[in-house]
């Protein structure tokens, strides 16, 4: 059985078919080609096809990070027209995510993970932003998540 939130963007998709909005459908239309490919990819790694709703999640956070890194690459290379076809894609996407949380709440797993790995320093980087991320369930970005444990590390080393 697919999970709720795969349910609802084939259900949107099959909606956007009957709508005037080619960006929606085709958005939709790439997620759900993304997430198939991931239901293949673990059914060749695992035998089971059936996504959990955290896998889901993953993919479009992927697709998510995907359009953001692009919009901002054409929009160094002068390209506003496609930078703004992707912001509008990135914007479809993020109505599937969750609610991104604020910068506090990110503060707070942070220290979680580090109140439970103890990390010696910096060299646990990677130990502290894989349990922080586990913690915060892709409700924020790598990018801050990294500069804020990065930055909480440094503090670990010079006390």
């Amino acid at each position: 059985m697919a999970s709720d939130l795969q349910n609802k963007i084939s259900g949107d998709l099959n909606d956007s078919l009957k709508s005037a909005d080619p960006l929606l459908r085709e958005t939709l239309r790439f997620l759900s080609a993304a997430i198939h490919n991931r239901e293949i990819e673990k059914r060749t790694k695992t035998g089971q096809a059936e996504l959990s709703g955290e896998e889901v999640l993953e993919v479009l956070a992927r697709e998510a990070k995907k359009r953001k890194e692009a919009a901002e690459l054409y929009e160094k290379g002068n390209r506003p027209e496609l930078a703004k076809k992707e912001i509008a894609e990135l914007q479809i996407i993020k109505k599937y995510l969750p609610e991104e949380m604020s910068g506090a709440e990110i503060e707070k797993a942070v220290e979680a993970a580090v109140a439970k790995l103890q990390p010696a320093g910096a060299k646990d980087l990677g130990r502290v932003m894989g349990e922080a991320m586990k913690i915060l369930k892709g409700r924020a970005e790598a990018g801050v998540v990294h500069r804020l444990v990065k930055e909480r590390l440094e503090k670990l080393g010079n006390s």
